[in-house]
């Protein structure tokens, strides 16, 4: 059972290194050229780099099973960790989630000569400049830093109270609020999901 266990001369091995490498190269292009440029969510990073890791290791794993019977399981169990976002994602960086999966994903692949490996760093540049470009197409003007509160009074959610709103929060929060969005509201427990728009 330990007779390999020190030896590395092995091609499946050097094989998942190599893309490995590729997918991190990939996965820093994305997340700290593109979307930390653009969202300046550093707490997200650590985050999407290590599901992106996980994910990757995943992946290599399934030729060990049945190719197509493993894959279908494992993507499968991978895209439910879309489920599993909390209340502080906004549909963007679900997208940025979405798009560190599908790297990692298509990384993890291990073709050997089916398909060509020009083709997979197309893949993955085409995500990526994907993103970039409509990053800097739909960029808002006003270039708001933007995060999610749990507010909890509910009665200045009142389209008459939003000037009142605005100065609640921005006491609140300490910070130069110029626009609430509210994204969720429960009325049972009394408390609303704010997404607020503030200057650095």
């Amino acid at each position: 059972m330990f007779s390999n266990f020190f030896n590395l001369n092995n091609a499946d091995f050097w094989s998942v290194v190599e893309r490995f490498v590729i997918n991190l190269i990939f996965l820093f292009l994305l997340l700290r050229i593109v979307y930390y440029r653009y969202s300046k969510k550093a707490k997200y990073l650590f985050g999407y780099f290590l599901m992106g890791i996980v994910i990757f290791f995943i992946g290599s794993m399934l030729k060990i099973v049945a190719m197509e019977f493993g894959m279908a399981i494992g993507l499968f169990a991978i895209f439910t960790i879309l489920n599993l976002r909390t209340v502080s994602f906004n549909v963007k960086d679900m997208a940025y989630l979405f798009a560190v999966i599908a790297i990692s994903a298509i990384n993890s692949l291990d073709l050997k000569g089916r398909f060509p490996l020009i083709g997979i760093l197309i893949f993955n540049i085409t995500i990526i400049t994907a993103a970039f470009i409509l990053e800097m197409l739909l960029a808002r003007k006003d270039n708001y830093s933007t995060h999610p509160i749990v507010y909890h009074d509910l009665e200045l959610l009142k389209p008459q109270n939003k000037a009142e709103l605005i100065k609640n929060v921005t006491e609140l929060t300490g910070l130069d609020v110029k626009k609430v969005v509210i994204r969720r509201v429960n009325y049972k427990k009394k408390v609303a999901i704010l997404d607020i728009f503030y200057n650095d």
